[in-house]
Parts: C-alpha cells; structure tokens; sequence
C-alpha cells in the first residue's frame, strides 16, 4: 500500500534516468575552442559522449587555457585527466593558414578514425569606430572569421565527403550581427554575414554527399570580446531590455543548439539558420 496521502500532489518516487549521450561514438573538430563558445561547446559534446579534437591559436595564453579545459572536463564529467585525453586532443594553429584546418581534420582522423562533425568556431572582434578602421584591422578580421572559416570547412568536406560512408554535419557560428548592422563593426558584420552565405552555399553544394550545412547566430553572449561592455552595469541593462528573455546569453546557451545539429536529431536540417538570442532580434524589427 503507497503511504498515506495529505493531498492530491503527491506523487510515487521515480528513479532519475541517466540523460542519453546523443552524440556517443562521433567525433568532431572546433576552431577557436578554448574560450567562451567554442569552450562551451566543447564541454557540451563531451557530455554527449563524443571525441574532440580542439583548435587554438597556440600561443601560451591559449595553452594555459587548453589546459583549464581539460580539468574543466573532468570534474563536468567525473572521470581524470587522463580519461580526457582519451577523448580531447589540442591542435594549435592559426585558421587563416590552410594548413590549420587539414591537420585538425588529420588529427581526428588518426585518432579515432572517422569525422562526423566540423564546428567552424573561431573568431575575433575589435569594436572599432568606422572611420578608425585600419586596413591591419579589417584584414585581421576578414582574415580570422571568414577565411579562415572557409578553410576549416573545405578541410572537413573534404574527409567527410570521400570516407566510408560519406557524410556529416557540418556548423559554421555565425551571429545576429550578420543580420543587423552595428556602428562599431563595420569591419565584423560583414565577416559574420559571410559566414552565414558561405554555410548556405556549403548546403547546397555538399549536399550530395550527405553533409549538412548549418549555422547558429548567437545575440548578446558574454565572452571575452564583450565582457568589458556587460561588465558595465548601464550597458547591461540596455541590452536586457531589448531581450525579450530579460537576460543576456552565457557560452552554455550555445552548447544545446550545436548538439543538436551535430546529432542524429537534425538529419534533415540543412541550410538553417538558428537564432540564439533570446529573441532580441525579433524584438528589434
């Protein structure tokens, strides 16, 4: 007989069921994945059960930070830094040079044998004055966001296109400014728009080969290229203002939408794009 009832809201005690891995067994390369959303993500497919291989700059800064991902890991998924490494592996390089992108895709490949998902994350942002733009600057960016994306993603159709079965998904990060303009970034919204472009193209031409193209516009997330601004309470509270949700976004609000286009959830999803905002840029039009 269940124990005596004071009212109608009791309820029988069910055992918490494990969450499922939705991602176990693939593996997946990111650029730029040691800080904000690029981390976030990262920590998110190891969650889910799959193998990473990380891409950053390479200089001590990025190392030290590799790293903090590593033990960052270990206490999110219980297990020792040696059981990370099994799963993680760092691949420094910058993503304006080809070759950045060919050996992360080779490193995954030799690791564990098969590609499954390419996160074209890296990127930089320098608010600047438009007439203060200087061509160092613009081409940085350029340079940085949209060639380098170009490369990451030519390097990982090429192995997901030609291995046995061919396919895979494929994530460009883009963001709601490639949809908006922004005083500050006339040289980082066109970046961003061309991301977007490019991704759609990728869609269609790869699509033949069953590689989905997708990406994600993500708002107003706090990461170190913003940090000094949603520092700033004044500036904070504007921008949660004009978000319908009442807050601005962390890196973490970025790891649910790149699983599911990295899963098995989204094989029919190409070509998209996915606002991760809030709902700020609906509330802007």
């Amino acid at each position: 007989m269940p124990p005596a009832r004071k009212n109608s809201l009791w309820t029988p005690h069910v055992a918490q069921q494990p969450q499922p891995q939705l991602l176990s067994g693939k593996s997946m390369v990111i650029t730029g994945g040691v800080t904000g959303i690029g981390r976030a993500i990262v920590v998110g497919y190891l969650t889910h059960g799959a193998n990473v291989a990380v891409n950053h700059l390479g200089d001590a800064k990025s190392v030290l930070q590799f790293q903090s991902l590593v033990e960052e890991a270990a206490q999110k998924l219980g297990i020792s830094r040696e059981d990370v490494h099994t799963r993680l592996v760092e691949v420094p390089g910058d993503v304006g040079n080809p070759e950045t992108g060919q050996k992360l895709v080779a490193a995954v490949v030799d690791r564990w044998g098969r590609l499954d998902v390419v996160v074209s994350n890296a990127g930089v942002c320098e608010f600047q004055e438009f007439l203060d733009i200087t061509p160092h600057l613009w081409n940085q960016t350029l340079t940085t966001n949209l060639t380098g994306a170009f490369h990451t993603i030519q390097a990982g159709a090429k192995q997901l296109s030609s291995q046995s079965p061919p396919g895979g998904s494929i994530i460009g990060i883009s963001s709601i400014s490639a949809l908006v303009g922004g005083a500050q970034q006339g040289h980082y919204t066109p970046t961003k728009a061309g991301v977007l472009s490019l991704i759609q193209s990728s869609a269609c031409a790869l699509g033949k080969y069953n590689i989905r193209c997708n990406a994600l516009l993500p708002g107003t997330i706090k990461t170190q290229l913003n940090e000094k601004d949603l520092d700033d309470e004044d500036k904070r509270k504007y921008m949660e203002g004009r978000i319908p949700l009442g807050r601005t976004g962390v890196p973490s609000d970025l790891a649910g939408p790149a699983v599911f286009l990295g899963s098995d959830l989204s094989t029919y999803v190409n070509g998209a794009q996915l606002l991760v905002d809030g709902g700020l840029f609906v509330n802007l039009q």
